[in-house]
């Protein structure tokens, strides 16, 4: 138990700015079994940013809590994922060959195309989560508790976090890491690919919070794991694989993608 706890701890300390304990090291063994307790991370993830929503919502206005949220949620990851969106932005807006996109992938600056693929970014995300609450049905009879008011709103948050960081952990099963290892903080985890075992655990984390809602809202993976697998072959066909900083734009749109698919079916279909 006490070694499943350090690799868990070791994703944590991995994909977010969360204190972990002492007894967390660096252990490259670890980080490359804590891919399985990636969607759980984005459990974590999706707390803080809805209770920092519920918080701001109550007190200010709705667009503040939205906003809120979304900085909640990159102060928590250190912008590990909207990073790797904003080189990957950089890297194939200006390369056109395999060895350039790579190098550009690796200049820690900030070009144009990350800037601009950024504010795209925030931005959709601020106007997909706008919607959401407006197809929350208990808030046409709001009760006393919050959270029952807003659980679908939750639970989308919490759907959204962990299924967008279970892609990444499939592509890494299907395709192959390129770049240099060796100067990569992603080498552990590249190093093998994720077996069949390795996911079943991260799978389950995904599918929990689809238990407490419509049987609708399971429609809602079909296009997220289209467009991520969409990326990935995209990806294969410039470099040959994906690099880290792929993976962190795999995770960015499949949330994006979820928001989409959950108002749409919110709609049409609830």
């Amino acid at each position: 138990m006490k070694k499943e706890l350090r690799i868990f701890f070791t994703a944590m300390m991995f994909l977010t700015r969360l204190p972990v304990p002492r007894f967390t090291d660096h252990s490259a063994e670890y980080l490359e079994r804590s891919v399985k307790y990636f969607p759980l991370v984005g459990w974590m993830v999706a707390a803080i940013s809805g209770f920092t929503f519920l918080v701001f919502n109550k007190y200010i206005s709705e667009d503040i809590a939205i906003a809120a949220s979304i900085i909640a949620g990159i102060l928590t990851t250190g912008a590990f994922h909207e990073d790797g969106f904003a080189d990957v932005c950089d890297a194939f807006g200006g390369g056109w060959t395999k060895e350039k996109i790579l190098l550009i992938m690796k200049d820690s600056r900030l070009g144009s195309y990350g800037v601009i693929g950024m504010m795209a970014v925030l931005f959709c995300k601020f106007l997909l989560l706008k919607e959401l609450p407006k197809f929350t049905p208990d808030l046409q009879a709001p009760s006393l508790n919050i959270f029952y008011n807003y659980r679908y709103f939750l639970l989308t948050l919490v759907a959204a976090h962990s299924l967008s960081r279970f892609m990444p952990v499939l592509v890494m099963r299907f395709y192959d890491y390129v770049t240099d290892p060796d100067g990569s903080k992603s080498k552990p985890v590249a190093t093998r690919k994720p077996t069949v075992p390795d996911l079943v655990i991260p799978a389950i984390t995904t599918l929990i919070p689809f238990a407490f809602m419509s049987w609708h809202f399971l429609l809602a993976i079909v296009p997220v794991v289209y467009a991520a697998f969409s990326l990935a072959r995209y990806f294969k066909k410039w470099i040959g694989g994906y690099t880290g900083d792929c993976l962190g734009a795999i995770q960015q749109v499949s949330e994006l993608c979820f928001y989409l698919s959950m108002i749409i079916i919110f709609r049409y279909m609830i």
